[in-house]
């Protein structure tokens, strides 16, 4: 079996964040694993949950390419800026800069803020929890 990489990110509100998130990138809500029907009848067979233990949200790639995004809310703030950021690629050609402007654009209406623009090469973001992401080229 190959390995993949999953990205967990630890957040306030998985829910809010996720949906951020599959705008982002047209993924999808993961099903839950089998036998289970629901994330939350997955999530109950762990057991009852630890004090300050929140919920989460699972989405994966629907052409299978992309990473699995996981989302766990923990009750500590976020303290100091992220030492990984996610660039999120539009394609290159022609009319690069304005896939990433409009992208851009999408992702504000959204919830997503502009941090800094590199005109004509990138877009540096933030999503509603203030991750910082590059949308370019």
């Amino acid at each position: 079996m190959g390995l993949r990489v999953d990205l967990t990110f630890d957040c306030v509100a998985a829910g809010p964040l996720a949906q951020f998130w599959k705008v982002v990138l047209g993924y999808e809500d993961e099903p839950p694993p089998a036998p289970f029907a629901t994330r939350e009848e997955w999530v109950a067979s762990f057991g009852e949950p630890e004090e300050g233990e929140g919920g989460g949200a699972w989405l994966r790639d629907p052409a299978g390419v992309g990473p699995r995004l996981v989302f766990l809310e923990v009750p500590e703030p976020k303290v100091a800026k992220n030492r990984l950021h996610l660039d999120v690629r539009v394609g290159r050609g022609p009319d690069a800069w304005a896939r990433v402007e409009a992208k851009a654009a999408s992702l504000v209406a959204v919830g997503g803020r502009v941090l800094a623009t590199v005109a004509g090469h990138h877009v540096v973001m933030a999503d509603p929890e203030g991750n910082e992401f590059c949308v370019a080229a």
